[in-house]
């Protein structure tokens, strides 16, 4: 009896690596509701609610950006220092701060821990991905310390050393994170013509989004044809976006008096630039959303859909799984039987992963964006705005046309959760919530069927 007992106190409860991606997001959500909730952390004095908490500390551990109590004249010093720590564990992962404490700490990391860096990291392989976490970090310290200190320098005229260099640290590690918390209401509207601020801030969440394997990848080989399949896709995806997002709100924007009206040419380019960047990462604005073309907007849902790519900081459906999208489109009209990019041929099964993201994604927008025409039918929204919000809680995005802020509680609860699973993943959240089947031992005889 003894033996027994003793043999079930040693048995080890094994829970899989997304499981524990799960489980460490939403404690570091958790944690910082608390801090959040604390009176220090409100300029009142006075507890803004666990529900608000909740909401804030997730949109930063999500990197989204949505608020629903604006920033600046909510919280103090400290909340707004606990936001940009959340916002860099958010960014980074909090596997990536794990294994640079345990490196400090001279822990051995073993081969579960590095399955789970792996997963975390969305690494193809388990070997080199404690070197690649440490690289992940110092590179990007280093990235947000330079921006920083170029923002303090543009600012400094503004608003003296000290608080521009808060400033500075404060949008380098939200820009770079892709968050898209600002410290002024307005965003980035009154700097719609500062080269300095939109070119170090588009800087940083266009790097942001192409994912830390990309930027290594890039730092080691100058060379195109040395590059790894992933990386060329990647780049060149976010490329194509960005002259095309850019392209088209100028184009559709020029004849709207609104946004357009009192600005400068140079301005306008600015802002057709800063806008046309921003929409598949990060959550700021240089000019007002609200007031924006249809047109525009819907083509921002669509951006916002894609997000960026594979292991960034970014949401959405990832631009390269939107590039095999494309792929196997095209491939099937031409009739080509293998899918091939850049000389290279890739897997079915690939193809097949990508074609899952896409309609679980799908479902998750559709879904959120149907509960929200429920829970806030009280407000009168246009569906287009109840669209974009669902969509840019899913893409991890934080650009609204003024919903979140008059969110009931219900829709609070939708939005926490869209940019929940739209920051670990829809794949991610699926096998965590799977059960483990062992492989099957046999097929059944395949049969043709009817498509389209």
């Amino acid at each position: 009896m003894r033996s027994a007992i003793v043999g079930v106190k040693r048995k080890k409860i094994k829970i899989s690596a997304p499981r524990m991606i799960v489980f460490g997001f939403a404690i570091s959500i958790l944690i910082g509701m608390i801090l959040l909730a604390l009176p220090i952390s409100s300029e009142t004095g006075d507890s803004i609610g666990a529900l608000d908490a909740l909401f804030t500390s997730a949109s930063a551990v999500c990197v989204t950006g949505l608020i629903v109590l604006d920033t600046p004249s909510t919280f103090t010093t400290f909340g707004e220092v606990v936001i940009m720590i959340l916002i860099q564990i958010g960014g980074l992962g909090f596997m990536t701060f794990g294994v640079f404490i345990a490196v400090l700490l001279g822990k051995k990391i073993g081969l579960k821990e590095r399955l789970l860096i792996q997963q975390s990291m969305n690494s193809l392989t388990s070997q080199g991905v404690v070197k690649l976490a440490l690289n992940i970090f110092f590179i990007a310290m280093i990235i947000e310390f330079s921006a920083a200190l170029l923002l303090t320098v543009g600012w400094m005229g503004e608003y003296g050393v000290a608080k521009a260099l808060y400033y500075g640290v404060f949008h380098s590690i939200s820009a770079f994170n892709n968050a898209g918390f600002a410290l002024w209401p307005d965003s980035l509207m009154r700097y719609v013509g500062d080269p300095v601020v939109n070119i170090v801030i588009s800087f940083l969440f266009i790097l942001g989004g192409l994912g830390f394997t990309v930027i290594l990848d890039l730092m080691k080989k100058r060379n195109w044809k040395e590059l790894s399949l992933h990386t060329k896709i990647v780049v060149s995806t976010t490329l194509i976006l960005i002259v095309l997002g850019v392209v088209v709100t100028f184009v559709i924007e020029m004849t709207n008096t609104n946004t357009f009206g009192h600005l400068t040419w140079e301005e306008r380019l600015w802002a057709s630039y800063f806008q046309g960047v921003v929409p598949r990462t990060a959550g700021f604005n240089s000019i007002d959303i609200t007031i924006m073309m249809p047109a525009s907007l819907f083509f921002m849902i669509f951006l916002m859909f894609i997000g960026g790519s594979s292991g960034s900081t970014a949401g959405g459906i990832k631009t390269n799984t939107f590039a095999v999208l494309v792929l196997s489109v095209i491939t099937i009209v031409t009739g080509r039987e293998d899918f091939q990019l850049y000389k290279k041929r890739i897997a079915t099964s690939l193809i097949l992963r990508s074609l899952a993201v896409i309609i679980i994604s799908l479902g998750v927008v559709l879904t959120s964006t149907f509960l929200l025409t429920i829970t806030e039918h009280r407000l009168n929204k246009d569906f287009l705005e109840i669209l974009f919000e669902a969509t840019s809680a899913f893409g991890t995005v934080g650009m609204s046309m003024g919903l979140t802020s008059e969110l009931t509680s219900a829709g609070k609860l939708v939005i926490i959760t869209t940019m929940f699973i739209g920051r670990l993943g829809p794949l991610t959240l699926a096998y965590a919530l799977a059960r483990t089947e062992s492989k099957q031992l046999y097929r059944y005889p395949e049969e043709k069927i009817m498509i389209g």
